[in-house]
């Protein structure tokens, strides 16, 4: 999972990333037409570690959205941003943040590259740390707040230096889990995304999170 992915696969086959592109800059461009909806895409480039990275796509990105919008005779808005699930994004986050307009923090991956597993395997070596009491809790289910989420305030606090209106969140399974949805409101992220069966205890979380907040 930590391979040939994400958009290591645009930067050795720049046609996937003009492809995808022009699926949703076309579809977006359709709907305006035929419904009158002004859809404004949001564009994430995921598994970025560096900014340079991030730059090389994002330049194929704006350039196919330019030519189809102008060829289309209409106006589109689009954001780019990225999904932040290597730990080394985290560390340079201001720079990423140059180019990205939001954040979206992978925490599956973040969590497996942070520890080290997969959460394929997980189970055969969580249940023998958890009755080691070295675990409390499956760091795959349950958002590890010390560790991880030190990676992800840190690259909250970076980020925002450098684009103080940058839009966060989260996607992945933490974003269904009420400790981690907590996390997410108290460390200045504005939306978590999760499977559909964990939306109804994600939307609870976030009410409980927000009146204990205040």
């Amino acid at each position: 999972m930590m391979g040939h992915r994400g958009c290591r696969l645009a930067v050795s086959y720049p046609e996937i990333a003009k492809m995808q592109t022009t699926a949703i800059i076309e579809a977006a461009l359709d709907v305006k037409k035929k419904k009158g909806f002004n859809i404004k895409p949001e564009i994430m480039i995921p598994l970025i570690c560096d900014d340079k990275e991030l730059r090389f796509v994002k330049e194929i990105i704006e350039q196919t959205a330019k030519e189809l919008i102008t060829k289309s005779g209409m106006t589109l808005e689009y954001m780019i941003g990225t999904m932040i699930e290597i730990p080394r994004a985290c560390l340079i986050a201001d720079k990423i943040a140059e180019d990205a307009e939001f954040f979206s923090f992978g925490t599956n991956d973040l969590t497996q590259m942070t520890y080290g597993i997969s959460r394929d395997d997980a189970g055969r070596i969580l249940n023998d740390y958890a009755e080691a009491r070295i675990f409390e809790a499956d760091p795959t289910a349950k958002l590890d707040q010390t560790g991880v989420g030190m990676l992800m305030e840190m690259a909250v606090e970076k980020g925002k230096k450098t684009r103080p209106n940058i839009k966060l969140g989260i996607c992945g399974e933490h974003g269904g889990e009420p400790s981690s949805v907590e996390f997410c409101h108290k460390v200045g992220l504005e939306y978590v995304s999760c499977s559909p069966f964990r939306v109804p205890v994600a939307r609870l979380a976030a009410a409980h999170a927000a009146i204990k907040d205040k």
